[in-house]
């Protein structure tokens, strides 16, 4: 008993003298949120981000998606000629009145300004499917008013109309084989309430 008593007060004085570097083998790992960083190439990023835990809120809804996007990359332009971080087409930006590509890929600030404003814009077009469909389930996926946003964002807001309409009937694909089913049912649940829904949004 005395020899057991010896040895705990060793282990203490141990811990208080060497303190922290004795952390890690006595917690658990750390569920706080992981902050990305802005602008790295894929390669740095872990090979899936999806057992990383981010903010469920709008910051972590676009650093995923714009992981599932572009692995991160502002400088990614796709085969098809999609650019960016989030991967937005020349017909898309121009209504966001961005002309230059050059421009739009070397200006990480601009991406995410452009990236904003589609997403309020697609608020605001799918405002009454968000109201309508939000909380229900179609093809076992329940739907999220951020589900409903990244698959806006995949494959337009009319085609999510579609989707949500006709009960999931129509799913249609990106070029890489993305379904909007898909999208609703990887992004659902983030609490993007702070976004608004902006009929013109400018950038």
């Amino acid at each position: 008993m005395i020899k057991n008593y010896f040895l705990n007060v060793v282990f203490l004085l141990t811990f208080l003298l060497l303190g922290s570097s004795y952390m890690p083998m006595l917690t658990l790992a750390s569920t706080a949120p992981t902050k990305l960083d802005y602008g790295v190439s894929k390669a740095s990023y872990p090979k899936s981000l999806d057992i990383i835990h981010l903010q469920q809120d709008f910051t972590g809804f676009k650093e995923f998606l714009g992981f599932k996007e572009s692995g991160g990359s502002y400088s990614r332009i796709n085969k098809f000629g999609y650019m960016g971080k989030y991967q937005f087409n020349l017909n898309t930006l121009k209504m966001f009145k961005v002309r230059n590509s050059k421009d739009f890929i070397s200006n990480p600030e601009l991406q995410e300004k452009v990236f904003l404003a589609n997403c309020q814009r697609n608020k605001w077009i799918l405002r009454r499917d968000i109201k309508w469909f939000v909380g229900t389930k179609i093809n076992g996926t329940e739907i999220s008013v951020s589900g409903i946003l990244a698959a806006a964002h995949l494959a337009g807001p009319g085609n999510v109309k579609k989707y949500l309409r006709g009960n999931g009937k129509e799913d249609p694909k990106d070029a890489f084989g993305t379904s909007i089913s898909k999208y609703m049912d990887i992004f659902k649940n983030y609490d993007i309430s702070s976004l608004r829904a902006v009929k013109k949004p400018q950038v």
